[in-house]
């Protein structure tokens, strides 16, 4: 595996630019996806088979982490794009509880609100301009504040142990390579 910091450089400006792309994608499709049903049951049931969805990507991403030649890049482009994914499926799920129930939030959502809200209860910020204020927002509300504390944990340490699972074979590849010693340049 060639290091030289050329290569090194145009290889996370690659990864840069793909995580950036794929984080694109997603919000315009969000932007652009005809959200206009009522928020039901269903909805419910569509965001919990999303987020399945995103943990198996993951999961995807994670095993690809572990066999890549470049882990850490690796990670970085799997945790924008199940992050982004999985922080918009709240956004559309509070978008369309919005649109339903007026009375769901503080104030009336429109998309990019609901990405506002989203993302400030993802990172425990909570400023307050927004608020859930009928029990079933409140409810799912809870529910996203949960699954974050999960998402970090365990996306977190799974991350990092795949990227370390990478290093490691490659160390003992390079000893094999050199006869048992390691070049630690």
């Amino acid at each position: 595996m060639d290091r030289t910091p050329g290569r090194s450089r145009r290889a996370a400006t690659r990864a840069a630019v793909r995580s950036l792309l794929t984080a694109a994608l997603a919000v315009t499709a969000y932007c652009l996806l005809p959200l206009d049903s009522a928020f039901t049951a269903g909805t419910v049931l569509w965001l919990a088979g999303g987020i399945v969805v995103v943990a198996l990507l993951l999961s995807r991403q994670i095993r690809t982490i572990s066999l890549s030649q470049r882990p850490e890049l690796q990670a970085m482009e799997a945790l924008a794009a199940t992050l982004t994914l999985y922080l918009l499926l709240f956004a559309a799920t509070y978008y369309l509880m919005g649109q339903s129930a007026s009375d769901s939030f503080s104030e009336p959502l429109s998309r990019s609100d609901a990405v506002y809200f989203t993302i400030t209860v993802f990172s425990t910020a909570g400023f307050g301009d927004i608020s859930a204020r009928s029990e079933p927002a409140r409810l799912l509300v809870t529910g996203q504040m949960l699954l974050n504390l999960l998402w970090i944990g365990v996306a977190a340490r799974h991350l990092v142990s795949a990227v370390k699972q990478s290093r490691t074979q490659q160390h003992r590849s390079a000893e094999g390579q050199n006869g048992g010693t390691s070049d630690t340049r």
